[in-house]
């Protein structure tokens, strides 16, 4: 029964399963804004703790995609997927941390580390890694199955990764190590179990035979995002004349 239920994806299923995957997990300039706008949603939502801000934050959260992107990649054993993927998990990483830093330096002058949201996501556990498993397998199985993509939304917030970023900007920003070290780890530990569970999905749903559709996929992202950067130097030059013109 189980083989049927993860080998019964019609190719083509398989196809649009891994174009949607690289085009979310790409390192594009959308992909970064909405992770600007998640972990300021999410790191106003720690300080004023308000559990709806941070499920808001985590609904428009894109950083699940590229760790199923590294999963993929490893089944594929395609280091180009690998590379891209991990380049855009860990510049996510940086731009949270970054920017939940930023803010609580702005508007905790005053503020003790005392709200239960900030508190509850710096000590992690193994119900959590738990969560993030379940997680993950619920994640790559929707994305395997077109008709279940509605369930991703509720995915990325059932397993949290953006609010433990945010809570790590807070930390640096109140300089509280522990804060840091744990809110770090349950990131971490959230991570490792979304991986771990795609590459069982992934590899038990017999991907490893589309490396030639995930390349070519790569190749017209590659392109894509070319072009992007390419119109947005125009428009840059367009401005700078019209403001040196004037």
């Amino acid at each position: 029964m189980l083989s049927r239920l993860f080998s019964s994806q019609k190719d083509i299923d398989k196809q649009k399963a891994l174009e949607t995957l690289i085009m979310h997990s790409s390192p594009r300039l959308e992909y970064f804004f909405l992770m600007f706008l998640s972990i300021l949603m999410a790191t106003f939502g720690l300080i004023l703790n308000s559990s709806a801000v941070i499920i808001g934050s985590m609904l428009i959260a894109p950083v699940l995609f590229p760790i199923l992107g590294i999963g993929m990649g490893v089944i594929l054993s395609d280091g180009k997927l690998i590379g891209r993927s991990f380049y855009t998990l860990l510049k996510s990483i940086l731009i949270a941390i970054g920017f939940a830093t930023l803010t609580a330096l702005f508007l905790m002058t005053n503020t003790g580390i005392n709200g239960s949201e900030i508190l509850e996501r710096a000590s992690p556990s193994l119900i959590h890694a738990a969560i993030a498993i379940v997680a993950g397998l619920a994640a790559s199985f929707a994305l395997t199955k077109p008709n279940l993509s509605v369930a991703l939304p509720g995915v990325a917030v059932s397993v949290a990764l953006v609010p433990p970023l945010a809570v790590t900007g807070i930390g640096i920003a109140k300089w509280n190590w522990p804060l840091i070290a744990g809110s770090f780890g349950m990131f971490t530990v959230n991570a490792l179990g979304i991986l771990f569970a795609s590459m069982l999905v992934f590899s038990v749903s017999n991907f490893y035979v589309k490396r030639g559709a995930a390349e070519r996929a790569i190749e017209k992202e590659d392109k894509e995002i070319k072009r992007e950067e390419k119109d947005a130097e125009k428009v840059a030059a367009k401005v700078a004349e019209n403001i040196s013109g004037k």
